[in-house]
């Protein structure tokens, strides 16, 4: 059958970097980090003090009080992003036929704050069961998905992937999969995760997965150099609206860009580690290129999983040299976690929405924070260090890789008609 083609209409974003995707590119192209000493909770007692927070967030701008009560953080941001995409995109929902128009949210968590914030409360009031009746649907991580369906009237396929911190990846290729195939005209897709609490701060440093650099933690997300120590937590939201070229072409929407490929893969290797030689990753990426149709050779930036952790940055530059050769060296790469941290499940959509915007404005978003390099690593390769690069980007790679060896990877191409 011909596949039809997916472009994107209308983007949005709540993240520690701003909450525009003007505010987002504006910091993130000037290589500007977003983190600083936790506010949420007292951070005191723990082995790391900072994170990537979304500053100076009021619900009530994107939603009454009394709703915003029933929401865990994770899903207000996933509510706020998408109303602005929404009115990004220009849908008449009035006028527009949304029975074929649905919603796919990527949360690796979900409402871990809801949940911990109650299990407290149980203690205090000496076990004595009186929960929210609003604990389940504040906690579950497929909530999001639904109360954006619910305010826009979205009636078509509507659901929650979860697969650690490629979760908004994998929404946006299902979505893409499932518009390409006819079976949806359009989607809401993206991820949003708000785990900056006691229970993700303490899980993350009893893993020791996560950065205890807290003597500046401006430089501590720092990929791809010997001295780094883990990522560095970040919390926040994009949004991406999609929909089949005709109906947007149909109705004169503007189009950010068009999606041409998707990889899955898995490592099966181990529980929380990469695959040493970065085969998994290897794999995703030649999944993606063989599905768009394109040579290695298309490709201009890649926006890299890059968490900062000692063996992830190790494997995945291995990778990218296994899978482009010679073009490995020709191309640019960033990880834009150096600035926004990590959005464990949201990593996915907003790093899809950084490739868009590089090839929007020509400009690759620079790779914070290195200092010193690491035998191990080759860099021949451009990870564009310190400064954004002026670059003309026709194609753009997005890798997000999560614990238990989840692999997603999506093609971006400049929207020609």
């Amino acid at each position: 059958m011909e596949l039809k083609r997916v472009v994107v209409t209308g983007i949005g974003a709540i993240t520690p970097l701003g909450k525009t995707p003007e505010e987002f590119w504006k910091n993130l192209s000037a290589g500007v980090s977003g983190a600083g000493f936790i506010t949420r909770f007292d951070a005191s007692n723990f082995k790391t003090k900072f994170a990537c927070e979304v500053k100076d967030f009021d619900p009530a701008e994107y939603m009454d009080r009394k709703e915003a009560r029933k929401l865990d953080l994770y899903a207000q941001f996933a509510l706020a992003s998408t109303e602005m995409a929404m009115k990004d995109s220009g849908i008449n929902l009035e006028e527009s036929d949304m029975t074929e128009f649905g919603v796919i949210w990527g949360s690796g968590i979900g409402g871990s704050t809801t949940l911990m914030q109650e299990v407290v409360e149980y203690v205090k009031a000496d076990f004595q069961p009186r929960f929210s009746p609003y604990l389940i649907p504040k906690m579950i991580a497929d909530i999001a998905a639904g109360h954006i369906s619910m305010r826009y009237g979205l009636k078509g396929p509507n659901f929650s992937t979860v697969s650690a911190c490629a979760s908004s990846s994998n929404a946006i290729i299902d979505a893409y999969n499932y518009i390409r195939l006819g079976i949806a005209s359009g989607f809401v897709a993206g991820g949003s995760e708000a785990a900056i609490n006691e229970v993700g701060i303490g899980g993350f440093n009893a893993m020791k997965a996560i950065s205890t650099r807290n003597d500046d933690p401006t430089t501590a997300s720092r990929p791809f150099d010997v001295d780094r120590d883990g990522f560095v937590m970040g919390e926040g939201s994009a949004t991406l609206i999609l929909e089949e070229y005709e109906r947007a072409k149909a109705r004169g929407a503007k189009i950010y860009a068009e999606i041409i490929g998707a990889g899955m893969s898995a490592d099966a290797h181990h529980l929380t580690a990469p695959h040493p030689d970065g085969e998994g990753a290897a794999r995703v990426m030649r999944n993606a290129l063989k599905d768009a149709g394109i040579s290695p050779e298309k490709i201009d930036y890649i926006n890299v999983h890059g968490t900062s952790t000692p063996l992830g940055d190790i494997s995945e530059a291995l990778a990218i040299k296994s899978v482009f050769g010679e073009h490995a060296f020709k191309l640019n790469i960033s990880s834009t976690k150096s600035m926004h941290g990590h959005l464990l499940g949201g990593a996915g959509a907003i790093e899809a929405l950084a490739c868009i915007l590089t090839i929007q404005h020509n400009l690759v978003p620079p790779t914070i924070n290195f200092q010193n390099p690491d035998p191990e690593i080759d860099y021949n390769l451009n990870f564009t260090f310190h400064k954004a690069q002026a670059r003309k980007v026709d194609y753009a790679l997005s890798n997000t890789f999560g614990f238990g060896g989840h692999n997603a990877s999506l093609i971006f191409k400049r929207f020609d008609e």
